[in-house]
């Protein structure tokens, strides 16, 4: 999760307007932004698909790329037609998109058409660039990168979720093959009805329905680490929904209050200070003890179980938790 970027507002958008009102279809190949401006095409670079590279408005969205998502990584490039970098960085992502044979999706947004999106992202210059897993962004990136550790990044990636995702596996079989055009259809799993009876809840708005589903899968699979993701960020976000925003303040001037200082840890990770929170609660646990300890220590634990087990803020706090213990 890249700075705890929510993207339920666009998805709800979408979703009032309907299907019949939604954008570009993913069949469109988008124009890249260096085509017909003088710019040199890249040489040997495919011709575009149409599948694996595709436009994104705000109404489509929901489908293209939160949707495709939960099956692939869909590499989402922010940018605009002004933008003199964004016309470097585009055919790169083109390029390796369509030679990925659909192990993941380029979804193009072009900021100016679809500030909502540029909203959501929080962007503050482009081109930025966002990877999107299972409807949540997973890492980000800004400015131009040379094609070499483009392809590095998006491989280190596909890595991380292979297991996880067999169309991955798929779309690098047809690549190999030498299978470029039309993506196939990825096969779906068996959907869990516990899962969906959770998802359900949480659509509806209801979080203590949610977080009781994810908490009766946990006493029947303690092991079940899909569920015991979903479960945190169920209690992240019904915390985050009731944030005070003047939480930060309270805490900074009560700092042995150790419920002030989860709330404003809460309010910090809401608003993408990552780094802050963690250290907010790392320094509680430091110089409380006992059960103000033991509440700080566990808070921490679970904002940690926001992250990919391997993000950088989380085991460099994890060190400094475990200092502050020992």
């Amino acid at each position: 999760m890249a700075g705890a970027v929510d993207l339920s507002g666009l998805k709800a958008r979408a979703e009032q307007r309907g299907s019949g009102q939604r954008g570009a279809p993913a069949g469109g190949a988008p124009k890249s932004p260096a085509e017909g401006d003088g710019a040199p095409v890249v040489e040997g670079a495919p011709p575009p698909t149409g599948s694996f590279v595709i436009d994104v408005t705000e109404d489509s969205f929901q489908d293209e790329v939160l949707e495709r998502s939960m099956t692939v990584p869909v590499v989402v490039d922010l940018w605009a037609d002004w933008c003199q970098p964004c016309k470097q960085l585009s055919p790169t992502l083109e390029k390796l998109a369509n030679e990925s044979g659909g192990a993941w999706i380029l979804a193009k947004v072009d900021v100016d058409a679809n500030p909502r999106i540029a909203q959501m992202f929080q962007v503050q210059s482009i081109p930025t660039v966002y990877v999107v897993v299972a409807q949540q962004p997973v890492t980000s990136f800004s400015g131009v990168q040379p094609e070499n550790e483009l392809r590095s990044w998006i491989g280190q990636i596909l890595d991380a979720l292979r297991d996880r995702m067999p169309a991955i596996a798929q779309g690098e079989a047809r690549a190999a093959a030498g299978g470029g055009g039309e993506a196939a259809e990825p096969v779906p799993e068996p959907e869990d009805p516990r899962f969906t009876a959770a998802e359900e809840a949480l659509e509806r708005g209801d979080y203590d329905a949610a977080v009781a589903a994810y908490e009766q899968i946990l006493a029947a699979e303690p092991a079940n680490t899909e569920a015991a993701a979903a479960l945190a960020q169920v209690r992240f976000m019904s915390r985050a929904e009731q944030a005070d925003p003047s939480a930060v303040t309270r805490a900074d001037a009560a700092p042995d209050d150790v419920d002030a200082q989860k709330a404003a840890a809460d309010a910090e990770l809401a608003a993408g200070q990552v780094d802050a929170a963690f250290d907010r609660l790392v320094r509680t646990v430091q110089r409380t003890a006992g059960d103000d300890r033991n509440a700080a220590r566990e808070h921490l634990v679970e904002l940690f179980e926001l992250f990919a087990a391997d993000d950088p803020r989380v085991t460099s706090s994890r060190r400094a938790l475990a200092r502050a213990l020992y």
